[in-house]
């Protein structure tokens, strides 16, 4: 493979301008990923120690594997709403007993761990990468049931989560439960539809409804020993499989069962070994510019992230504001599109969907790197076809079937972020940098042309136009669109899996890689290679 070079200059002004607005940005994403980590607050987690329990992080902590990464998926959900950061539930993925498992752990330090409308979208979430990539799924369950003032958001799609374990187990991917504390109404078919359950004796309480329910409904009088207790269910019930005598004993109880799975992963990193790049990933904080307007080369981001920094560039010469290519990373062999000038044109949109093509035919992985604008408008691009190419592309990513994975260094507007494997394009993960920014377009292309169309509609009603409510309005819109097009608003929103620190970007990856390598490779796509 031909090796990278670098013109980066991390001594110009440029550079150190770029680096500091991105260390800015760092520091606030800290603060708003401190929220998650602190669960509860202070008070609720200091209850929940002196009542002899561990919070979720605890738990999570003592169940992988000692010194092993562990990587959080979604730690913004919920930012911007109504609900605290982290949606009262911490999922990730971790390595367990030598085995990469997908972990969800209520937080009972938040509102009791009752799940609120995020909570749902960020637990299907997991379980959906757990499905994708074959990962045994962990619960780690303690939660007072649905937050019942939304229940009209959770009641109906919640049932998704008892429908995938059952369809989780029914492909042949593992799901425990480790049960600490209460697993009421609904949440008691967590347990019940696991393979493997393990309760904390005189902790668990599984049942579907509490005495008071069974007094109103019955007339039923009865504690929550005999109803749902863990000791009943291991010896009563059967629903118990394991009594644990206390939170340690349940997560090497866990341990234990993740050891006896015997499970063996059929792909794995390329045999030439592992090199790290050439150049400090930490240079990575200084390479996009805070006004997304300005282009910057993807090739220097490519070369502190690929190993060996070693990139074999596909069509160096055509269509250049695409830049696709061979590497490997951690040892994964990847395909890389990575946008160079923001805008698609013709040439870049046949030119991505012939490399996608290729990647399929040789089962390489795909790694969509986005800063774009979207696909070039105009009289000469519409009728020389980029409606048409831009189907290609946008066919050759839906209909691909290797895995694919997406960070969003920069811009992504418009089709741009369908074309390059947007969240509604299923990438086995997503995740961005302080600096994406995603909407429908511009915030100032926006509203400019709504200003364009309600100057329009006045003119054909014979009406003065009002200049001054129009730069109002455009404000409005801007003020609007750029909060809602920020990293923290969309991932908060659970349109990526969260968002990195750009240092970070490689060891991410790496992992990601290493996940989807416990699933066996998808069957190829009907077609060969198309020549654009």
């Amino acid at each position: 493979m031909s090796v990278l070079s670098s013109r980066l200059d991390p001594a110009s002004a440029d550079y150190q301008a770029r680096r500091a607005a991105m260390l800015a940005k760092l520091d606030e994403l800290s603060a708003e990923q401190a929220k998650a980590v602190a669960g509860g607050g202070p008070k609720y987690v200091e209850r929940h120690h002196r009542r002899g329990k561990l919070s979720a992080r605890e738990r999570v902590e003592l169940l992988v594997d000692p010194d092993s990464p562990f990587l959080e998926l979604s730690p913004l959900a919920a930012w911007g709403t109504d609900f605290p950061v982290g949606a009262s539930v911490v999922t990730g993925i971790g390595v367990v007993e030598g085995v990469e498992c997908v972990i969800i752990a209520s937080d009972p330090t938040v509102r009791g761990g009752a799940s609120n409308p995020w909570t749902l979208r960020k637990t299907l979430r997991a379980m959906d990468i757990a499905l994708e990539n074959r990962l045994p799924l962990i619960n780690l369950v303690e939660s007072g049931g649905a937050d019942l003032p939304t229940q009209k958001e959770i009641f109906i799609p919640g049932g998704r989560i008892f429908r995938d374990l059952t369809r989780l187990s029914a492909a042949g991917i593992p799901t425990i439960a480790l049960v600490f504390g209460n697993s009421t109404a609904g949440g008691a078919y967590v347990p019940g539809m696991s393979d493997h359950v393990v309760m904390v004796k005189e902790r668990a309480k599984v049942f579907l409804g509490g005495p008071p329910l069974v007094k109103m409904a019955t007339g039923e009088e009865s504690d929550d020993e005999s109803l749902g207790g863990a000791e009943m269910h291991a010896r009563v019930s059967g629903l118990a499989d394991h009594l644990a005598a206390d939170e340690h004993d349940a997560l090497r109880i866990g341990r234990r069962i993740v050891r006896r799975l015997d499970r063996r992963k059929p792909g794995g990193p390329h045999p030439g070994g592992v090199r790290p790049p050439l150049r400090d990933e930490d240079e990575l904080l200084g390479i996009v510019p805070e006004d997304l307007k300005i282009p910057f080369d993807p090739r220097e981001v490519i070369v502190r992230i690929v190993d060996g920094s070693e990139f074999d560039e596909f069509k160096p010469l055509y269509g250049g504001s695409l830049v696709t290519g061979w590497a490997t990373l951690h040892g994964h062999p990847i395909g890389i599109l990575a946008n160079a000038r923001g805008v698609l044109f013709s040439e870049e949109a046949q030119k991505a969907a012939q490399f996608i093509q290729l990647a399929d035919q040789s089962r390489t992985p795909l790694l969509f790197l986005q800063n774009t604008t979207g696909y070039m408008v105009g009289k000469d691009y519409e009728q020389n076809g980029i409606i048409k190419h831009g189907a290609m592309m946008i066919n050759a990513v839906s209909n691909s079937t290797v895995p694919h994975l997406t960070v969003v260094m920069g811009a992504s507007y418009g089709a741009g972020n369908y074309g390059m494997c947007g969240r509604a394009y299923d990438p086995r993960f997503l995740f961005s940098w302080p600096s994406a920014k995603s909407a429908v377009m511009g915030p100032a292309q926006l509203a400019g042309v709504l200003s364009i169309v309600a100057r329009a509609a006045a003119e054909a009603r014979g009406q003065a136009y009002d200049e001054e409510a129009d730069a109002a309005m455009r404000q409005m819109v801007e003020a609007q669109i750029e909060a809602e097009s920020l990293p923290f608003f969309l991932s908060g929103r659970l349109y990526d899996d969260g968002v990195i620190d750009p240092r970070d970007t490689r060891t991410v990856l790496g992992l990601c890689l290493s996940a989807i390598g416990n699933a066996p490779a998808p069957a190829r796509a009907g077609f060969g290679v198309f020549r654009m």
